[in-house]
């Protein structure tokens, strides 16, 4: 197995921790100190040994790498940093429920079909699909009264 690989025998992905901190800082640019106030602030947040150490993904490093730009090319406070990815991960989840969404409605028309059905209650108060407009066939002939009164 090679160094790249992780424990599993696969090369790890952009959300495998594998970066300690000393290296993650290096690869950020930025000191180790600032990594541990970031985290702190909840602004990135590493994945934990059992031991307590921080182990960062390629994924962390990115975010760290986008911190310290909104900081220091955009001027923008920690406090509108955490702002800015609190909004970006919500926008996220929208998108990813819009997207399940999405599936399941393109799910009931491929089961209905392309027409539009209507369902109604059939005379033997059974469910059936009639057209927009159209009445259930009747179906047994009954000599029950049905008595409505609306709201009075």
């Amino acid at each position: 197995m090679s160094a790249a690989q992780g424990s599993g025998g696969f090369p790890p992905d952009d959300e495998t921790p594998v970066f300690v901190i000393s290296v993650a800082a290096q690869l950020a640019g930025m000191h180790a100190q600032t990594l541990r106030q970031y985290d702190r602030l909840g602004l990135v947040s590493p994945s934990r040994t059992r031991g307590g150490g921080r182990r960062y993904s390629a994924r962390d490093v990115t975010m760290l790498r986008e911190v310290q730009r909104l900081s220091q090319d955009e001027g923008v406070s920690l406090a509108g940093i955490q702002r800015i990815l609190d909004l970006e991960n919500q926008v996220k989840a929208l998108r990813g429920r819009v997207g399940e969404l999405r599936a399941q409605v393109d799910a009931l028309q491929s089961v209905l079909g392309s027409g539009s059905r209507v369902f109604a209650a059939g005379r033997a108060g059974e469910v059936v699909a009639v057209r927009a407009g159209q009445r259930p066939a009747p179906s047994v002939t009954s000599s029950a009264l049905v008595i409505w009164r609306g709201r009075r």
